[in-house]
Protein backbone atom coordinates (compact mmCIF):
# COMPACT_ATOMS: atom_id res chain seq x y z
CA UNK A 1 0.00 0.00 0.00
CA UNK A 2 2.89 2.37 1.10
CA UNK A 3 4.39 1.98 -2.82
CA UNK A 4 1.15 2.16 -4.28
CA UNK A 5 0.68 5.81 -2.47
CA UNK A 6 3.86 6.54 -3.32
CA UNK A 7 3.50 5.58 -7.08
CA UNK A 8 0.19 8.12 -7.15
CA UNK A 9 2.00 10.52 -5.37
CA UNK A 10 4.09 11.11 -8.36
CA UNK A 11 1.95 10.61 -10.58
CA UNK A 12 -0.04 13.18 -8.99
CA UNK A 13 3.09 15.34 -9.19
CA UNK A 14 4.02 14.77 -12.84
CA UNK A 15 -0.03 15.57 -13.94
CA UNK A 16 0.82 18.85 -11.69
CA UNK A 17 3.70 19.71 -13.32
CA UNK A 18 4.28 19.30 -16.71
CA UNK A 19 2.97 22.07 -18.90
CA UNK A 20 -0.62 21.74 -19.96
CA UNK A 21 -1.65 19.18 -16.87
CA UNK A 22 -2.23 21.95 -14.15
CA UNK A 23 -5.34 22.41 -12.15
CA UNK A 24 -7.50 23.91 -14.69
CA UNK A 25 -11.07 24.10 -14.57
CA UNK A 26 -13.33 22.82 -17.06
CA UNK A 27 -16.74 20.99 -18.24
CA UNK A 28 -17.56 17.91 -16.22
CA UNK A 29 -15.41 14.60 -17.52
CA UNK A 30 -16.81 12.61 -20.08
CA UNK A 31 -16.20 8.33 -20.20
CA UNK A 32 -13.94 7.28 -23.46
CA UNK A 33 -17.49 5.38 -24.11
CA UNK A 34 -18.80 8.85 -25.39
CA UNK A 35 -17.56 10.03 -28.73
CA UNK A 36 -16.51 13.64 -28.38
CA UNK A 37 -17.53 15.20 -30.64
CA UNK A 38 -21.44 14.19 -30.88
CA UNK A 39 -23.39 17.24 -32.30
CA UNK A 40 -26.75 18.38 -33.74
CA UNK A 41 -25.20 19.23 -37.47
CA UNK A 42 -25.35 22.71 -38.72
CA UNK A 43 -25.71 23.29 -41.75
CA UNK A 44 -23.71 25.49 -44.01
CA UNK A 45 -20.71 25.73 -41.43
CA UNK A 46 -17.49 27.16 -43.28
CA UNK A 47 -15.12 24.87 -44.37
CA UNK A 48 -12.05 27.43 -43.73
CA UNK A 49 -10.03 28.00 -40.31
CA UNK A 50 -7.76 31.12 -40.44
CA UNK A 51 -6.15 31.36 -43.18
CA UNK A 52 -6.12 27.44 -44.00
CA UNK A 53 -8.93 26.98 -47.12
CA UNK A 54 -10.98 23.84 -47.26
CA UNK A 55 -10.09 22.13 -44.04
CA UNK A 56 -13.27 19.86 -43.66
CA UNK A 57 -15.28 19.26 -46.23
CA UNK A 58 -18.22 17.45 -48.20
CA UNK A 59 -17.07 14.22 -50.42
CA UNK A 60 -18.18 10.87 -51.60
CA UNK A 61 -15.75 8.46 -50.20
CA UNK A 62 -16.19 4.44 -51.35
CA UNK A 63 -13.65 2.49 -49.48
CA UNK A 64 -12.80 1.71 -46.20
CA UNK A 65 -9.39 2.31 -46.32
CA UNK A 66 -7.34 1.51 -43.21
CA UNK A 67 -7.90 0.85 -39.11
CA UNK A 68 -9.96 2.97 -38.28
CA UNK A 69 -11.67 4.44 -41.39
CA UNK A 70 -14.66 3.19 -43.05
CA UNK A 71 -16.50 4.58 -45.90
CA UNK A 72 -18.37 7.14 -43.58
CA UNK A 73 -16.07 7.48 -40.78
CA UNK A 74 -13.02 7.91 -39.16
CA UNK A 75 -11.91 6.95 -35.90
CA UNK A 76 -9.38 8.67 -33.75
CA UNK A 77 -8.11 8.39 -30.07
CA UNK A 78 -7.28 11.30 -28.05
CA UNK A 79 -5.15 10.46 -24.76
CA UNK A 80 -6.27 12.21 -21.73
CA UNK A 81 -5.80 11.63 -17.91
CA UNK A 82 -9.25 13.00 -17.54
CA UNK A 83 -10.03 10.54 -14.90
CA UNK A 84 -7.32 11.48 -12.39
CA UNK A 85 -6.72 15.00 -13.03
CA UNK A 86 -10.40 15.94 -13.85
CA UNK A 87 -8.91 18.61 -16.61
CA UNK A 88 -10.98 18.13 -20.01
CA UNK A 89 -9.19 20.49 -21.63
CA UNK A 90 -8.67 17.65 -24.35
CA UNK A 91 -11.92 16.93 -24.67
CA UNK A 92 -13.22 19.80 -24.91
CA UNK A 93 -10.53 20.46 -27.90
CA UNK A 94 -11.69 17.42 -29.25
CA UNK A 95 -15.30 18.32 -29.04
CA UNK A 96 -14.91 21.66 -30.88
CA UNK A 97 -13.12 20.59 -33.30
CA UNK A 98 -14.57 17.30 -34.76
CA UNK A 99 -17.92 19.45 -34.23
CA UNK A 100 -17.26 21.77 -36.20
CA UNK A 101 -15.68 19.65 -39.32
CA UNK A 102 -18.10 17.21 -39.21
CA UNK A 103 -20.75 20.07 -39.96
CA UNK A 104 -18.50 21.41 -42.80
CA UNK A 105 -18.79 17.77 -44.16
CA UNK A 106 -16.26 15.62 -42.35
CA UNK A 107 -12.61 14.54 -44.36
CA UNK A 108 -14.16 14.67 -47.85
CA UNK A 109 -17.30 13.64 -46.58
CA UNK A 110 -16.04 11.05 -44.00
CA UNK A 111 -17.28 12.09 -40.14
CA UNK A 112 -14.46 12.33 -37.63
CA UNK A 113 -15.67 10.25 -34.79
CA UNK A 114 -13.30 11.20 -31.37
CA UNK A 115 -12.74 8.58 -28.46
CA UNK A 116 -11.14 9.89 -25.47
CA UNK A 117 -8.74 7.21 -24.36
CA UNK A 118 -8.70 8.47 -20.13
CA UNK A 119 -5.73 6.90 -19.43
CA UNK A 120 -6.18 7.60 -15.35
CA UNK A 121 -2.87 8.20 -15.16
CA UNK A 122 -1.43 5.25 -14.77
CA UNK A 123 -2.81 3.12 -17.23
CA UNK A 124 -1.34 4.23 -20.39
CA UNK A 125 -0.29 1.26 -22.16
CA UNK A 126 -4.35 -0.54 -22.13
CA UNK A 127 -5.42 2.86 -23.83
CA UNK A 128 -2.78 3.13 -26.34
CA UNK A 129 -3.81 -0.78 -26.68
CA UNK A 130 -7.32 0.11 -27.12
CA UNK A 131 -6.50 2.87 -29.38
CA UNK A 132 -4.32 0.02 -31.68
CA UNK A 133 -7.20 -2.14 -32.22
CA UNK A 134 -9.65 0.83 -33.49
CA UNK A 135 -8.21 4.08 -34.12
CA UNK A 136 -6.48 5.57 -37.06
CA UNK A 137 -4.59 7.53 -35.09
CA UNK A 138 -4.06 9.46 -32.22
CA UNK A 139 -5.25 13.39 -32.14
CA UNK A 140 -4.92 16.45 -29.91
CA UNK A 141 -3.90 14.70 -26.61
CA UNK A 142 -1.61 13.95 -24.04
CA UNK A 143 -0.36 12.25 -21.05
CA UNK A 144 1.63 12.99 -18.57
CA UNK A 145 3.64 9.40 -18.77
CA UNK A 146 3.03 9.46 -22.10
CA UNK A 147 6.63 7.10 -22.60
CA UNK A 148 4.65 4.33 -21.27
CA UNK A 149 2.64 3.94 -24.04
CA UNK A 150 4.94 4.72 -27.07
CA UNK A 151 6.89 1.37 -27.77
CA UNK A 152 2.78 0.03 -27.85
CA UNK A 153 2.00 2.77 -30.48
CA UNK A 154 5.17 1.86 -32.60
CA UNK A 155 4.12 -1.82 -32.59
CA UNK A 156 0.81 -1.34 -33.86
CA UNK A 157 2.11 1.52 -36.49
CA UNK A 158 -0.48 4.32 -35.30
CA UNK A 159 0.44 7.94 -36.06
CA UNK A 160 0.57 10.63 -33.32
CA UNK A 161 -0.75 13.85 -33.63
CA UNK A 162 -0.08 15.05 -30.00
CA UNK A 163 -1.15 18.27 -28.38
CA UNK A 164 1.74 18.05 -26.29
CA UNK A 165 4.54 15.50 -25.02
CA UNK A 166 5.86 14.87 -22.26
CA UNK A 167 8.44 12.36 -21.26
CA UNK A 168 11.52 11.41 -23.87
CA UNK A 169 10.92 8.49 -24.91
CA UNK A 170 7.94 10.06 -26.34
CA UNK A 171 8.77 13.12 -27.50
CA UNK A 172 10.53 13.32 -31.25
CA UNK A 173 9.63 9.34 -31.08
CA UNK A 174 8.94 8.30 -34.84
CA UNK A 175 5.41 8.49 -36.24
CA UNK A 176 5.02 11.39 -34.21
CA UNK A 177 4.07 14.74 -35.90
CA UNK A 178 3.79 17.39 -33.58
CA UNK A 179 3.21 21.08 -33.77
CA UNK A 180 5.12 21.62 -30.70
CA UNK A 181 7.99 23.87 -31.31
CA UNK A 182 11.49 22.00 -30.67
CA UNK A 183 12.67 18.63 -29.89
CA UNK A 184 14.35 15.98 -27.68
CA UNK A 185 17.62 16.97 -28.18
CA UNK A 186 17.46 20.71 -27.83
CA UNK A 187 16.76 22.76 -24.84
CA UNK A 188 13.22 24.20 -25.52
CA UNK A 189 13.67 27.31 -23.27
CA UNK A 190 16.91 28.57 -24.33
CA UNK A 191 15.48 31.89 -26.19
CA UNK A 192 13.67 32.73 -23.19
CA UNK A 193 16.08 32.41 -20.49
CA UNK A 194 18.31 33.62 -22.79
CA UNK A 195 16.46 36.81 -22.87
CA UNK A 196 16.23 36.82 -19.14
CA UNK A 197 19.85 36.94 -18.01
CA UNK A 198 21.22 38.35 -20.83
CA UNK A 199 19.63 41.29 -22.18
CA UNK A 200 16.58 41.72 -19.52
CA UNK A 201 17.80 41.08 -16.25
CA UNK A 202 21.56 40.65 -16.35
CA UNK A 203 22.02 41.01 -12.99
CA UNK A 204 20.10 38.13 -11.97
CA UNK A 205 22.38 35.82 -13.67
CA UNK A 206 24.51 35.31 -10.67
CA UNK A 207 21.41 34.39 -8.50
CA UNK A 208 19.42 32.14 -10.52
CA UNK A 209 16.93 29.58 -8.38
CA UNK A 210 15.19 26.75 -9.74
CA UNK A 211 12.35 25.18 -7.29
CA UNK A 212 10.79 21.85 -8.47
CA UNK A 213 7.92 19.25 -7.77
CA UNK A 214 9.91 15.89 -6.82
CA UNK A 215 9.45 13.61 -9.71
CA UNK A 216 10.95 11.63 -12.27
CA UNK A 217 9.98 14.36 -14.79
CA UNK A 218 10.46 17.51 -13.71
CA UNK A 219 13.71 16.25 -11.83
CA UNK A 220 15.32 15.40 -15.57
CA UNK A 221 13.77 19.16 -16.39
CA UNK A 222 15.48 20.78 -13.29
CA UNK A 223 19.04 19.30 -14.53
CA UNK A 224 18.67 20.32 -17.92
CA UNK A 225 18.12 24.05 -16.85
CA UNK A 226 20.93 23.36 -14.23
CA UNK A 227 23.18 22.67 -17.40
CA UNK A 228 22.03 25.59 -19.57
CA UNK A 229 22.46 27.98 -17.14
CA UNK A 230 26.12 26.87 -16.31
CA UNK A 231 26.51 26.62 -19.75
CA UNK A 232 25.45 30.40 -19.84
CA UNK A 233 28.34 31.13 -17.15
CA UNK A 234 24.68 31.89 -14.53
CA UNK A 235 25.32 30.73 -11.12
CA UNK A 236 21.99 28.83 -10.24
CA UNK A 237 22.78 29.66 -6.72
CA UNK A 238 19.85 27.98 -5.52
CA UNK A 239 17.74 24.34 -6.07
CA UNK A 240 15.16 22.65 -4.39
CA UNK A 241 12.20 20.00 -4.45
CA UNK A 242 9.14 20.14 -2.55
CA UNK A 243 7.38 16.84 -2.35
CA UNK A 244 4.98 15.54 -4.78
CA UNK A 245 2.31 15.13 -1.54
CA UNK A 246 2.21 18.71 -1.24
CA UNK A 247 3.29 21.38 0.77
CA UNK A 248 1.31 22.79 3.52
CA UNK A 249 3.97 25.66 4.96
CA UNK A 250 5.49 27.92 1.96
CA UNK A 251 7.24 29.68 4.43
CA UNK A 252 10.60 28.08 4.87
CA UNK A 253 10.83 27.37 0.92
CA UNK A 254 10.36 31.97 0.93
CA UNK A 255 13.03 31.91 3.25
CA UNK A 256 15.91 29.81 2.00
CA UNK A 257 15.30 31.90 -1.79
CA UNK A 258 15.19 35.30 0.18
CA UNK A 259 18.75 34.20 2.28
CA UNK A 260 20.39 32.75 -1.12
CA UNK A 261 19.45 36.17 -2.76
CA UNK A 262 17.69 34.61 -5.88
CA UNK A 263 16.99 37.35 -7.99
CA UNK A 264 15.43 35.83 -10.63
CA UNK A 265 13.40 32.05 -10.10
CA UNK A 266 12.74 29.35 -12.38
CA UNK A 267 9.39 27.51 -10.63
CA UNK A 268 7.93 24.04 -11.74
CA UNK A 269 5.02 22.99 -10.55
CA UNK A 270 1.24 24.13 -10.21
CA UNK A 271 0.14 27.45 -10.05
CA UNK A 272 -1.70 27.24 -7.25
CA UNK A 273 1.75 26.24 -5.42
CA UNK A 274 3.02 29.30 -6.73
CA UNK A 275 0.48 31.56 -5.84
CA UNK A 276 0.92 30.50 -2.09
CA UNK A 277 4.84 30.53 -2.28
CA UNK A 278 4.95 34.21 -3.76
CA UNK A 279 2.30 35.38 -1.39
CA UNK A 280 4.97 34.45 1.72
CA UNK A 281 8.21 36.04 -0.52
CA UNK A 282 5.88 39.63 -1.02
CA UNK A 283 4.74 39.05 2.83
CA UNK A 284 8.49 39.39 3.34
CA UNK A 285 8.89 42.18 1.25
CA UNK A 286 11.52 40.05 -0.90
CA UNK A 287 11.01 40.91 -4.55
CA UNK A 288 12.70 39.00 -7.54
CA UNK A 289 13.99 40.27 -10.82
CA UNK A 290 11.52 37.77 -12.32
CA UNK A 291 10.04 34.54 -12.17
CA UNK A 292 9.65 31.61 -14.58
CA UNK A 293 5.78 31.14 -13.71
CA UNK A 294 5.96 28.60 -16.65
CA UNK A 295 2.79 28.27 -19.36
CA UNK A 296 0.53 25.99 -16.41
CA UNK A 297 -0.21 29.43 -14.84
CA UNK A 298 -1.19 31.59 -18.10
CA UNK A 299 -4.78 31.89 -17.71
CA UNK A 300 -7.15 33.61 -15.18
CA UNK A 301 -6.56 31.04 -12.58
CA UNK A 302 -3.48 31.75 -11.28
CA UNK A 303 -4.30 35.20 -11.40
CA UNK A 304 -6.96 34.89 -8.78
CA UNK A 305 -5.28 32.94 -6.75
CA UNK A 306 -2.20 35.09 -6.58
CA UNK A 307 -4.19 38.44 -6.08
CA UNK A 308 -3.23 41.67 -6.98
CA UNK A 309 -1.15 42.66 -4.29
CA UNK A 310 1.33 39.54 -5.42
CA UNK A 311 0.76 39.98 -9.18
CA UNK A 312 1.86 44.39 -8.74
CA UNK A 313 5.12 43.18 -6.66
CA UNK A 314 6.61 39.88 -8.22
CA UNK A 315 7.22 39.81 -11.94
CA UNK A 316 5.49 36.74 -13.49
CA UNK A 317 6.20 35.78 -17.06
CA UNK A 318 5.73 32.70 -19.26
CA UNK A 319 7.02 31.56 -22.25
CA UNK A 320 4.01 30.42 -24.09
CA UNK A 321 5.47 28.16 -26.69
CA UNK A 322 5.21 30.53 -29.51
CA UNK A 323 1.17 30.62 -29.14
CA UNK A 324 -0.88 33.55 -30.06
CA UNK A 325 -1.66 35.60 -26.83
CA UNK A 326 -5.16 34.61 -26.39
CA UNK A 327 -6.18 38.03 -24.55
CA UNK A 328 -5.01 39.66 -28.09
CA UNK A 329 -7.53 37.02 -30.00
CA UNK A 330 -9.40 40.19 -31.85
CA UNK A 331 -6.48 41.10 -33.60
CA UNK A 332 -5.65 37.68 -34.80
CA UNK A 333 -8.44 35.74 -36.89
CA UNK A 334 -7.83 31.94 -35.94
CA UNK A 335 -7.55 32.62 -32.32
CA UNK A 336 -10.56 34.80 -32.68
CA UNK A 337 -12.59 31.60 -34.71
CA UNK A 338 -10.93 29.25 -31.64
CA UNK A 339 -13.26 31.57 -28.93
CA UNK A 340 -15.83 31.75 -31.60
CA UNK A 341 -16.00 27.49 -31.63
CA UNK A 342 -15.67 27.28 -28.05
CA UNK A 343 -18.93 29.42 -27.76
CA UNK A 344 -20.69 27.60 -30.02
CA UNK A 345 -19.89 24.36 -29.50
CA UNK A 346 -18.49 24.44 -26.12
CA UNK A 347 -20.06 27.28 -24.45
CA UNK A 348 -19.48 25.71 -20.34
CA UNK A 349 -15.74 24.91 -21.39
CA UNK A 350 -12.57 26.87 -20.77
CA UNK A 351 -10.14 27.92 -23.77
CA UNK A 352 -6.79 27.15 -22.12
CA UNK A 353 -3.24 26.85 -23.83
CA UNK A 354 -3.17 23.67 -24.25
CA UNK A 355 -6.58 23.54 -25.88
CA UNK A 356 -5.76 25.89 -28.41
CA UNK A 357 -2.43 23.37 -29.37
CA UNK A 358 -5.04 20.36 -29.28
CA UNK A 359 -7.04 22.19 -32.03
CA UNK A 360 -3.87 23.03 -34.22
CA UNK A 361 -2.67 19.20 -33.18
CA UNK A 362 -6.33 18.41 -35.21
CA UNK A 363 -6.24 21.00 -38.01
CA UNK A 364 -2.60 19.17 -38.71
CA UNK A 365 -4.69 15.77 -38.84
CA UNK A 366 -7.65 17.04 -40.58
CA UNK A 367 -5.34 19.35 -43.80
CA UNK A 368 -3.44 16.27 -44.23
CA UNK A 369 -6.28 13.67 -44.30
CA UNK A 370 -7.91 15.40 -46.40
CA UNK A 371 -4.87 15.37 -48.88
CA UNK A 372 -4.96 11.53 -49.20
CA UNK A 373 -8.30 11.48 -50.84
CA UNK A 374 -10.76 8.30 -50.77
CA UNK A 375 -7.34 6.35 -50.02
CA UNK A 376 -6.90 7.29 -46.68
CA UNK A 377 -4.15 5.63 -45.24
CA UNK A 378 -1.69 5.84 -42.18
CA UNK A 379 1.08 6.11 -44.60
CA UNK A 380 -0.56 9.07 -46.69
CA UNK A 381 -1.30 10.80 -43.58
CA UNK A 382 1.93 10.39 -41.88
CA UNK A 383 3.56 11.45 -45.54
CA UNK A 384 1.16 14.28 -45.87
CA UNK A 385 1.97 15.62 -42.55
CA UNK A 386 5.65 15.48 -43.04
CA UNK A 387 5.53 18.19 -45.93
CA UNK A 388 4.03 20.84 -43.73
CA UNK A 389 7.31 23.21 -43.22
CA UNK A 390 5.75 25.92 -42.38
CA UNK A 391 2.87 25.01 -40.49
CA UNK A 392 0.56 27.79 -38.22
CA UNK A 393 -2.05 25.84 -37.49
CA UNK A 394 -4.00 28.87 -39.78
CA UNK A 395 -2.20 31.31 -37.87
CA UNK A 396 -2.81 29.73 -33.94
CA UNK A 397 1.43 29.75 -33.43
CA UNK A 398 4.67 30.70 -34.96
CA UNK A 399 5.98 28.42 -37.70
CA UNK A 400 6.96 25.05 -37.47
CA UNK A 401 8.58 22.48 -39.24
CA UNK A 402 7.06 19.26 -38.58
CA UNK A 403 9.12 17.54 -41.29
CA UNK A 404 11.98 17.99 -38.62
CA UNK A 405 10.58 16.59 -35.01
CA UNK A 406 13.92 17.34 -33.53
CA UNK A 407 15.30 20.69 -34.35
CA UNK A 408 15.46 24.00 -32.14
CA UNK A 409 12.67 26.23 -31.33
CA UNK A 410 13.17 29.48 -33.91
CA UNK A 411 10.26 31.55 -32.39
CA UNK A 412 8.70 33.04 -29.05
CA UNK A 413 6.89 34.91 -27.40
CA UNK A 414 6.40 35.92 -23.14
CA UNK A 415 3.42 36.82 -21.55
CA UNK A 416 3.37 38.95 -17.98
CA UNK A 417 0.74 38.52 -15.62
CA UNK A 418 -0.09 41.69 -13.73
CA UNK A 419 -3.34 42.63 -11.65
CA UNK A 420 -5.57 43.30 -14.36
CA UNK A 421 -4.68 40.16 -16.51
CA UNK A 422 -2.17 38.76 -18.43
CA UNK A 423 -0.50 40.34 -21.60
CA UNK A 424 2.87 40.14 -23.98
CA UNK A 425 5.78 41.04 -22.13
CA UNK A 426 8.42 43.24 -23.38
CA UNK A 427 10.91 41.27 -25.60
CA UNK A 428 11.34 42.61 -28.35
CA UNK A 429 8.99 41.13 -31.48
CA UNK A 430 10.55 41.06 -34.79
CA UNK A 431 7.74 39.06 -36.71
CA UNK A 432 4.21 40.23 -35.48
CA UNK A 433 3.82 38.53 -31.87
CA UNK A 434 7.07 36.57 -31.93
CA UNK A 435 10.40 36.91 -31.60
CA UNK A 436 11.98 34.12 -34.33
CA UNK A 437 15.37 33.31 -34.91
CA UNK A 438 16.14 33.24 -31.21
CA UNK A 439 19.46 31.29 -29.47
CA UNK A 440 19.04 27.48 -29.12
CA UNK A 441 21.16 25.17 -27.47
CA UNK A 442 22.05 21.56 -28.00
CA UNK A 443 21.65 19.52 -24.57
CA UNK A 444 25.34 17.38 -23.51
CA UNK A 445 23.82 15.36 -21.01
CA UNK A 446 22.10 12.08 -20.96
CA UNK A 447 18.44 12.48 -20.57
CA UNK A 448 17.23 9.60 -22.48
CA UNK A 449 16.16 9.24 -26.25
CA UNK A 450 13.06 9.06 -28.35
CA UNK A 451 12.14 5.42 -29.26
CA UNK A 452 12.01 4.50 -33.25
CA UNK A 453 10.44 1.60 -35.28
CA UNK A 454 14.00 0.22 -35.11
CA UNK A 455 13.67 -0.28 -31.55
CA UNK A 456 10.26 -2.24 -31.85
CA UNK A 457 11.50 -4.63 -34.68
CA UNK A 458 9.49 -2.20 -37.14
CA UNK A 459 10.74 0.56 -39.78
CA UNK A 460 8.79 2.74 -42.02
CA UNK A 461 8.91 -0.09 -44.45
CA UNK A 462 5.61 -1.61 -42.85
CA UNK A 463 3.84 1.15 -42.76
CA UNK A 464 0.75 1.10 -44.79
Amino acid sequence: MRHQRTVIALAAATALLVSGCSTRGGSPARGEEEAAGATASAAGASSDFGDLKNVCRQGNPRSASARGVTKKEIHVGVLSDVGFTKNTEFADAAKVFTSWCNDAGGINGRKIVPTVRDTKMLEVRQRVDEACRADFALVGGSAALDGLGVKDRLSCLLPDFPAQTVQRQNEGSELQLSMQAGGPSYFRYAGFYAWLIKKAYPDSADAVGIISGDSPVTRVSLEQRVEFFKAQHAKPTYTDLYPASGVSNWTPYAQAIKNKKVKGLVFMGDFSSLAKLEQELTAMNYKLDWIDANSNAYGPAFRELAGPQVLATQNNLADVSGIYPMEKASSNPATQQVLDLFKKYAPEAKVTLPAVKALSAWLLFAKSAASCGDKLTRKCLHDAAREETNWTGGGLQAPVNVSVQDSPVKCMNIEKATPDGWEPADFDPNRGAYRCDIMSYRLTGDYGKPMTLKDVGMSFRNLK
